[in-house]
């Protein structure tokens, strides 16, 4: 077993040499009754050299000082460099103190002895030095620990980098022309968002329009509130990129709901905050931007995360993004099964709980707009007008009715508007989608029966 499997409930094996069978009976008496200790003898220091090799966990080593063919102090040298990490005792008479120093000097021997001992502080020194091979492991273990976890992040970083570069080419295409008319450090600012934004859209058109979604209703209650322009921009801008340490989280673990990840994969899922963060704080003009990033996860009673922040400690602007985020996400699983004024009550549900019940109004006004206008909210909530969606294509399902006509990216007509989808219909709209030339926007359909 390693030293980084070593844990203080496992039995650690002490050694005990001397050349007379009597004194090593002795011994083995004294500890005869301690069970997480198990205990090994040899006659002399040769056969104790050859025992070394193949001890677990050897804690420590109690050597006689005189032995025929090689003293203690000589054995001890040489154990020394078999098992650093053990614990070293001599036992020697009251004539060999030259001796004992040598053990100390040479054999690197911890503590000495002298014969005839006295049998509890002989235990009481034997336990203190398991004690002290025990601190050295966990010590070890937690170094590795550490290392391991340092060179995680490195490789995130690393990793974060990689897509940073592997995007710049694009990016400065797209940016030429700010970048040429005016090289001001407000268009420098605005360039490092545009960088963060699609990184994120890259991901997948999920959250493409989560993110544009989210930033919508941000920026909208925002302005209701009558926030100063500073405040608004800060909180609009931070809703854009609030998912931005969810890149470098494996796929599996963002594809799975909360309650579905397992105490690890969460584990893993809840440092995203921290890193989105950590990835604006280079940037003095971001960091307030990082706070609001930081805390969108907190929730109004303390149990969110990373801080456990309540109420008003969150940032005002964290709980509007934390609100925006909760009605998207709810309107993303639930297309077509809910209207928006079920997912309001859900929130409202959440009030004083998840989410800060003072913003439940002001939602309430914001979001009819961000999904579909006032008059079409009016009609679908009350069932005489069905529902359009924007889907990508692995949410569309046989029935659905097209709602608008749908070009590629070089402006063909895909199909047209009221195609009844099948199968057939759906699966060339994925290769369509999954293409060189993909649509600019998602599928129109109709969702739910019309009424009036």
């Amino acid at each position: 077993m390693s030293d980084l499997q070593q844990t203080e409930h496992e039995p650690l094996s002490v050694l005990l040499v001397d050349d007379e069978e009597n004194i090593l009976r002795s011994l083995q008496r004294l500890l005869m009754d301690e069970d997480d200790i198990e205990v090994v003898t040899a006659t002399s220091g040769e056969e104790g050299l050859k025992l070394l090799p193949g001890l677990a966990n050897l804690g420590v080593i109690v050597s006689d000082q005189r032995m025929p063919g090689m003293t203690g102090a000589l054995f001890l040298e040489k154990a020394r460099t078999i098992t650093p990490d053990a614990s070293r005792i001599i036992l020697t008479g009251y004539a060999d103190v030259s001796a004992a120093v040598d053990a100390i000097n040479k054999g690197g021997a911890w503590r000495y002895l002298a014969k005839p001992w006295n049998d509890e502080e002989l235990v009481r020194v034997i336990h203190e030095a398991l004690e002290r091979y025990r601190i050295i492991m966990e010590n070890r273990r937690l170094n590795a620990l550490v290392a391991k976890q340092n060179q995680e992040l490195e490789e995130w970083n690393t990793n974060l980098k990689q897509r940073v570069l592997a995007q710049t080419s694009e990016i400065r295409k797209m940016n030429e022309g700010l970048a040429a008319a005016n090289s001001s450090l407000k268009n420098a600012f605005k360039g490092v968002i545009a960088l963060f934004s699609e990184l994120i859209n890259m991901r997948d058109e999920h959250c493409r329009r989560h993110a544009r979604h989210v930033r919508e209703m941000a920026e909208g209650v925002a302005r209701i509130l009558q926030l100063p322009n500073h405040e608004q921009e800060t909180i609009a801008t931070a809703a854009m990129l609030h998912d931005i340490g969810e890149l470098g989280i494996p796929e599996h673990i963002l594809a799975k709901a909360h309650t579905d990840m397992s105490s690890e994969d969460f584990s893993i899922f809840s440092m995203h905050p921290v890193r989105g963060q950590a990835a604006l704080d280079s940037v003095e003009q971001l960091r307030e931007i990082g706070i609001l990033i930081r805390h969108h996860h907190e929730h109004f009673d303390g149990s969110g995360f990373p801080d456990g922040l309540k109420g008003e400690e969150i940032p005002l602007g964290a709980r509007i993004i934390a609100y925006a985020d909760y009605i998207d996400v709810g309107m993303r699983e639930r297309y077509g099964e809910w209207p928006l004024s079920t997912i309001l009550d859900k929130a409202n549900q959440e009030s004083g709980r998840k989410l800060d019940p003072s913003l439940a109004s002001v939602f309430k006004k914001v979001s009819k707009f961000i999904y579909f206008d006032e008059t079409k909210a009016q009609q679908v909530e009350t069932g005489t007008m069905a529902q359009e969606m924007e889907l990508i294509p692995s949410e569309l399902r046989s029935g659905q009715k097209v709602s608008r006509d749908i070009y590629s990216g070089a402006g063909h007509l895909l199909l047209k508007s009221g195609t009844i989808l099948d199968d057939i219909a759906i699966r060339f709209i994925t290769r369509c989608y999954n293409g060189q030339n993909p649509p600019a926007t998602g599928i129109f359909v109709i969702v739910g029966s019309l009424t009036g």
